[in-house]
């Protein structure tokens, strides 16, 4: 664990578990879309913006809280929803969300999760909410929807970025499948990691758990992805899920002002902006750049997340100042999970905190709460 403790950085965290796990598993998480250029400028795009610290302010005791939807979390961020998780590290998906449980912050159970999502509600325990993905068959998503309803989900996060699945070239050269298959290079690189290995034999293969039916006739992850998605799904579909679901509904994938616009005339009480992690596609915006014309476009009618590209503490008060509410990590908090299990789960998160409020501190700032739009010097540039 001296490894751990010595890990500075979420970047550590990650050179740690790229050294613990195979290939093809560490690649299905740190990977993106076809160059992975999107994936890149996330993270360089955050990096752009500068905030201007006030000093001789008393920051003695400095207040994390944010609250969303009537609910205040410690953190003004959770974790966000990953597919296939337990792929990276066995029981990925229990450890995270009892981390959030336990450090009061939101979990989002993906769809296409390791672990059903019932377990997942369980473990999160008023902490979880629930991503669908919606499906070209409209008996599974119901069946996901009501599935979440009777699990005590009340957030219900809509994934609209995926009309058609993502190219990632890293899965296709590992020729990722579902299930896996022990070819002989995955056999050679389960003998180079015999720590994820042995863990991974004693949990069994993985699976998505939620579509475990479905799937038994896949042969690969991109016949999982066109189980999981619809290229149909369009606003008057999102206007009969708004009529359905009686929670909070977000629409998460939002790059543009008017899609923003238009989810608010729908009725949806947040948005989510994001770009799939980098991994849809490697034209699009960091979405950093993408907040500010969006916030604005939203005009206070709901709630604006921001995930994507979340390395840092600084990042969270970043992306507060350009006009978010909140925020989510996912990679973030995977790679400590990778690194240590539930113990590097703990790191990634004891790093975000100290670095928020350490950041928060620098800034002059008392409350994550109090941050604005003046605090930053410069935007990102648009490209």
């Amino acid at each position: 664990m001296s490894g751990l403790n010595r890990a500075a950085s979420i970047d550590d965290l990650r050179t740690i578990a790229k050294r613990r796990i195979p290939r093809f598993a560490f690649d299905l998480v740190d990977g993106g879309a076809e160059s992975e250029r999107n994936l890149r400028r996330n993270v360089e795009a955050f990096e752009e913006v500068e905030l201007t610290p006030r000093y001789m302010v008393d920051v003695s005791q400095i207040d994390t809280k944010a609250t969303m939807f009537g609910q205040t979390y410690n953190q003004p961020f959770g974790m966000a929803p990953i597919g296939m998780l337990n792929v990276f590290w066995p029981d990925a998906d229990l450890t995270l969300a009892h981390l959030c449980k336990r450090e009061n912050i939101p979990y989002v159970a993906s769809s296409a999760s390791s672990t059903r999502l019932e377990s997942l509600a369980e473990a999160a325990d008023g902490n979880g909410w629930f991503q669908l993905y919606v499906s070209s068959n409209k008996t599974v998503t119901e069946g996901l929807i009501s599935r979440a309803e009777s699990a005590g989900y009340d957030v219900l996060m809509v994934t609209a970025d995926v009309p058609a699945a993502g190219k990632r070239d890293r899965d296709i050269r590992n020729q990722l499948s579902v299930p896996f298959r022990f070819t002989p290079e995955v056999i050679l690189q389960l003998v180079s990691n015999p720590t994820w290995a042995l863990a991974s034999l004693k949990h069994g293969r993985p699976n998505i758990a939620n579509y475990a039916d479905l799937l038994q006739g896949a042969t690969s992850y991109a016949d999982v992805q066109k189980t999981l998605i619809t290229p149909g799904f369009t606003w008057d579909d999102l206007a009969r899920l708004r009529a359905r679901w009686k929670g909070r509904l977000l629409v998460k994938g939002v790059l543009h002002p008017d899609d923003a616009r238009r989810c608010a005339e729908v009725g949806c009480d947040g948005i989510v902006v994001s770009n799939h992690g980098g991994r849809q596609v490697a034209f699009g915006p960091p979405t950093i750049e993408a907040l500010p014309p969006i916030a604005e476009a939203a005009g206070g009618r709901m709630k604006i997340i921001l995930d994507s590209g979340i390395r840092r503490g600084a990042d969270l008060i970043r992306a507060k100042a350009l006009g978010a509410d909140f925020a989510f990590a996912g990679r973030a908090l995977a790679y400590g999970v990778g690194a240590g299990a539930a113990r590097g789960a703990d790191r990634a998160m004891e790093i975000l905190k100290l670095e928020l409020v350490r950041a928060l501190g620098q800034l002059g700032a008392t409350s994550f709460d109090t941050v604005r739009l003046p605090d930053v010097t410069k935007r990102p540039a648009h490209r």
